[in-house]
């Protein structure tokens, strides 16, 4: 892919540089547009776009374009943030384009809800697993439509039919007569033809790239560190800019002795906001240094002495007295046997590999922004409102992502960049060190849940309830989503649905509200993420106290359910399940639809007599519908997977006196290369629509990271992390190795 170190297309430089590709390409000058939602048909907007675009020969709708030099571009409505979704998309497009992906470059799209919106997120964001499964269609139409034009502008040259008509490698044959014409040739020629509505897309039978494993086209310049993400911009004249805010939540900045600071050499200003203080130099040590030097005042607020303690206390209270919103009941809670039993999950932080930034360039006529973000368009939003600039002045320049998780949902970082290079008259580069990133993030919620069951004679549940409390992300993040009786709908994902045939249950939700300053926000995995632990562990403990193995008790519960059947059968046969183990390791199995996928993960551990747990092996089988990119699907559930591990082992966001206690890898760490296991993949043939990828993983390793250590140790760990004292042996906890073996099924070696 022709690209130069900046990332986006050489065709589209010289647009950028003279600002044409503005906020003017979203906005248009006038009120937003009503949403369009991924339409690869001509709508409102597309001649102005084509136009800030670079005034391409063939723009036939928002998505591709065709030059007069034969280059084909596919302008991305998401954006890349190591999910491979520019691949994936490419292969959508090139299908029924009918040329190869070595033929199209990529850009980014420039910020517009009306042209790129998402249509299960309704607007242009990227997260929540839903790329594909909002373009799938789309973007292949996007494709067949521009074929059919090109194909009917060569036939009116030829005065053919166009059926009589064959394309390969974007060059259009004409086999009777033995003529061709490359889709150059006839650009400006289809660019002028009427749009022929809905084109008949290709028959499975007929994929040439879809659903087969495709290398990514941006692992090249990513390996020879040519791709330039949001912390690598460079603009002549920058200045770099690292910040401290103020480390309790909902604090403010009181004074600043800025005199050591100055006196660093390299140091050009040091900048205040309202909660927050900025060190301006040449470089980023200088800034750095010059932070440290500062005698800072802070005004901690009314959370001064809030403590990780308090805020599970509240929640406690809130399981306990807080008004319930039923999201789903059927039936009745039948007399009988009733299981029961509290879960309790931790805040998280994100931690993406690349810190948060973004380079801002603030002027009497504009603002350009150069970041990697989720939201472009909420990112210009409010650029507007912080810079007082009418949105058509603000440019958004979309860098790679070094890591989303969720994180780059949010704007906090690209706002308060705003704010300092309001007051300066260079462009800006802010960026926050680890320690504030993690200090500063928004984090997962935490859960506090109580789950129950009644079941019958042979262990099974004829009734299941859910009492979730948690604070709502949505509520906070798109209040305008939540269902009308105020449910979060993502707090009951994947507990209000069960793949299990559960005649009887209610899952019900207590919003509990956080303290004013400390925000939450989207986490990868998502409402599922929590769910299928609290789910998938219980229904575990269910099958144990049946005396039933897990992987048999949940097969005979999923009658009705071919395809999520299919990944456990598949699962349990790759790994073996039921095979002898030695003592101290266990299997453990989950399983769920998260995303509109179906999945099944199993995990093989080994628990030390001190506690310590030793990843052996994992296997993930998945039916995510038609597999656009195997090989991406493969590396999506492996690092996904592998994700969640690491975060159900270790992570724990804690807060001690108004500020969060984590600050860098020591303390909030990662799984670790000699630490992860071999995990083997199986991706199930399907037909059906696609499903999510992404966070598939993520969200299943936890229960089946549990479930596993309870059969190697008989220890039932009902709160997250996983902690070593927990599992350290004792008499009373820890089963010899007949009886730990013959818990997930197999018998001691």
């Amino acid at each position: 892919m022709s690209r130069d170190r900046s990332g986006v297309a050489p065709g589209r430089r010289a647009v950028l540089q003279a600002g044409g590709l503005a906020v003017a390409f979203a906005w248009l000058g006038v009120a937003r547009p009503a949403m369009a939602l991924v339409d690869p048909h001509r709508q409102a907007g597309d001649a102005g776009a084509a136009a800030a675009d670079g005034a391409p020969a063939f723009a036939p709708n928002a998505f591709v374009r065709i030059d007069a030099d034969g280059a084909i571009r596919l302008v991305m409505p998401m954006v890349e943030m190591g999910q491979s979704i520019y691949t994936g998309s490419c292969m959508l497009l090139a299908e029924e384009l009918d040329v190869g992906l070595d033929q199209i470059r990529l850009e980014h799209a420039p910020p517009s809800d009306a042209l790129y919106g998402m249509k299960i997120l309704k607007a242009q964001i990227t997260g929540g697993s839903t790329s594909t499964r909002s373009t799938f269609t789309e973007l292949r139409q996007a494709g067949a439509v521009a074929r059919a034009l090109l194909v009917a502008a060569a036939a009116a040259r030829w005065q053919v039919a166009p059926a009589s008509c064959v394309v390969e490698r974007g060059v259009i044959h004409h086999r009777a007569s033995g003529r061709s014409l490359r889709y150059a040739q006839v650009a400006a020629a289809a660019n002028r033809l009427p749009d022929p509505g809905n084109v008949p897309l290709k028959q499975a039978s007929a994929f040439r790239l879809i659903g087969k494993p495709m290398a990514r086209l941006d692992s090249g310049d990513k390996v020879r560190g040519a791709t330039r993400f949001g912390i690598d911009v460079r603009l002549p004249g920058m200045c770099i800019a690292t910040v401290k805010a103020c480390p309790t939540f909902g604090g403010r900045l009181a004074k600043v002795d800025e005199r050591a600071a100055r006196a660093v050499p390299g140091v050009v200003d040091v900048l205040r906001i309202d909660d927050a203080v900025a060190v301006v130099a040449v470089h980023f040590w200088a800034a750095k240094r010059g932070l440290e030097a500062l005698d800072i005042e802070w005004d901690h607020g009314a959370n001064r002495t809030l403590t990780t303690r308090d805020l599970r206390a509240g929640l406690a209270t809130s399981q306990a007295t807080g008004r319930a919103i039923v999201g789903r009941e059927t039936g009745r809670r039948p007399a009988g046997d009733l299981v029961e039993a509290t879960y309790k999950l931790p805040m998280l932080a994100h931690a993406t590999m690349e810190p948060l930034n973004a380079t801002v360039h603030v002027t009497p006529d504009g603002c350009d922004i150069w970041v990697g973000t989720q939201v472009p368009t909420r990112v210009v939003d409010n650029a507007a409102r912080i810079t007082g600039l009418p949105r058509e002045r603000i440019r958004l320049h979309p860098q790679y992502l070094g890591g989303g998780f969720g994180r780059r949902l949010e704007t906090d970082y690209v706002d308060q960049a705003v704010a300092f290079a309001k007051l300066v008259a260079c462009p800006l580069k802010v960026v926050w060190t680890r320690e504030e990133d993690i200090r500063h993030d928004i984090v997962r919620p935490m859960y506090h849940d109580v789950v129950s069951a009644v079941v019958d004679r042979q262990g099974r549940p004829v009734w299941f309830g859910d009492r979730i409390c948690s604070a709502t992300v949505l509520g906070r993040w798109r209040p305008g989503g939540m269902r009308k009786n105020g449910l979060d709908g993502d707090a009951i994902e994947c507990a209000a649905d069960l793949p299990y045939a559960v005649p009887n249950l209610k899952v019900e939700w207590v919003r509990h509200d956080m303290p004013a300053g400390l925000l939450v926000g989207w986490w990868r995995g998502v409402g599922a993420l929590h769910n299928l632990f609290v789910v998938e562990s219980f229904f575990d403990e269910l099958a144990h106290r049946a005396a039933a193995d897990p992987v048999a008790w949940r097969r005979a519960m999923l009658h009705g359910d071919p395809r999520t059947l299919a990944v456990l059968d598949r699962a349990a046969s790759t790994i073996g399940w039921g095979s002898p183990l030695p003592p101290r390791v266990g299997r453990g199995v989950a399983l769920g639809a998260p995303f509109g996928s179906k999945v099944c993960a199993i995990v093989e551990v080994e628990v030390g007599v001190e506690g310590d747990v030793r990843l052996r092996r994992a296997v993930i089988a998945v039916d995510c519908g038609i597999p656009v990119n195997p090989g991406s699907i493969e590396a999506q559930l492996q690092g996904g997977l592998l994700f969640g591990l690491g975060a159900a082992l270790f992570n724990e966001i804690t807060i001690e006196a108004g500020a969060i206690e984590q600050g860098n890898f020591n303390d909030y760490r990662m799984l670790r290369m000699n630490e992860t296991p071999r995990v083997d993949v199986v991706v199930v043939d399907s037909a059906e629509a696609p499903g999510g990828i992404g966070e598939v993983g993520t969200a299943i390793a936890a229960p089946a990271l549990c479930n596993a250590i309870f059969a190697a140790t008989g220890v039932r760990l009902r709160e997250l992390p996983v902690r070593r004292d927990r599992l350290a042996a004792s008499a009373s906890a820890v089963r010899d190795a007949r009886t730990g073996a013959a818990a997930q099924g197999g018998q001691a070696a």
